[in-house]
């Protein structure tokens, strides 16, 4: 496989899994967007460069998230390697349940994509395939890719993915602590089995969601309950689980964003200015609950992003040389 462009920029949004009741399975992309621009050396050169967003943390060398999908890539379609030149202008939060890492993963294999001679052998089903493998789930690659609404599944036969029609008066609203925590670390705390009950509770909450997303926006209060994950996160995201039950306290479908902190509240388009200043008032009266002390005190950035309808696109800047 050729090289066809040396120079390729890439978008791709932030996303939501879980939901709530759709655990490891329903995912949403979001309008907030990480912009990366690669360039293709003529020598065996590396140079990454990051804004934004974890600019003085991520490393700048082969173990950076993006260079390591995008050589993943590469190999998988038999291209050759080449130096690289990565700009990369962050603008999704790390560690706050955002999918950073999956957008990440989906820039790397979707620049690969632009590079080669034929982007077709990396269209969207084998990039699901590729950002599944390297990321490990396919939740938040599913909406990062697709945009919108997305279901995702594992079969005998590797990953698969499908886009719901999300409603056009969905009008999410994040609640963003400038607080983090890893997956790993949420992950840890789920309990290896769970009552029947309650797999059976969220399993039909999970299936009202689908029709709540897609065609009746009032089911979302109901449709958000669920009884597999959440709660057995509380230990290690207090502030967060006291703001999602404050929140739906007063109506509102909130749900933990992926493994969190962030809290999503699936707000409607009529209301959602409403929906908003309660969001602003209960995550200040949270954090003064959580912290008497304003330098130590979690502190919450509120807005509306807007569903990602298309999700991450790539293009072609030159030809290759």
């Amino acid at each position: 496989m050729l090289l066809g462009s040396d120079h390729v920029r890439v978008r791709v949004p932030a996303t939501s899994a879980n939901l709530g009741p759709g655990f490891d399975a329903l995912g949403l992309a979001l309008g907030i967007y990480d912009d990366v621009e690669v360039r293709a050396l003529g020598s065996a050169e590396l140079l990454v460069e990051v804004t934004g967003e974890g600019a003085d943390e991520l490393p700048l060398d082969e173990e950076h998230l993006i260079v390591r999908s995008l050589r993943y890539a590469l190999d998988f379609v038999g291209a050759p390697q080449v130096g690289l030149h990565l700009r990369s202008h962050n603008r999704i939060p790390h560690g706050r349940g955002m999918g950073s890492s999956a957008g990440a993963v989906v820039a790397g294999v979707l620049a690969a994509r632009m590079l080669i001679a034929e982007p077709e052998v990396l269209y969207n089903t084998t990039a699901f395939l590729l950002a599944t493998e390297i990321e490990g789930h396919p939740d938040n690659a599913a909406p990062a890719i697709l945009g919108g609404a997305t279901v995702a599944w594992r079969s005998a036969d590797g990953p698969h993915a499908a886009s719901l029609t999300v409603h056009p008066d969905l009008a999410p609203i994040l609640l963003i602590p400038s607080t983090r925590l890893s997956t790993r670390t949420a992950r840890a705390v789920l309990p290896a089995s769970v009552p029947h009950a309650d797999a059976a509770f969220t399993a039909g909450r999970a299936a009202i969601l689908t029709e709540a997303l897609c065609r009746r926006p009032d089911l979302l209060m109901q449709a958000t309950e669920e009884r597999l994950h959440q709660s057995y996160r509380a230990e290690v995201m207090p502030e967060s689980w006291q703001l999602l039950n404050a929140l739906r306290e007063r109506d509102l479908p909130a749900v933990i964003s992926g493994a969190g902190p962030t809290v999503l509240v699936l707000g409607t388009r009529p209301d959602v200015e409403r929906q908003q200043a309660v969001c602003e008032e209960v995550a200040a009266a949270v954090a003064i609950d959580f912290s008497q002390d304003p330098t130590g005190r979690t502190t919450w950035r509120v807005v509306q992003p807007g569903v990602s309808e298309r999700g991450a696109r790539s293009v072609r800047v030159g030809p290759a040389a």
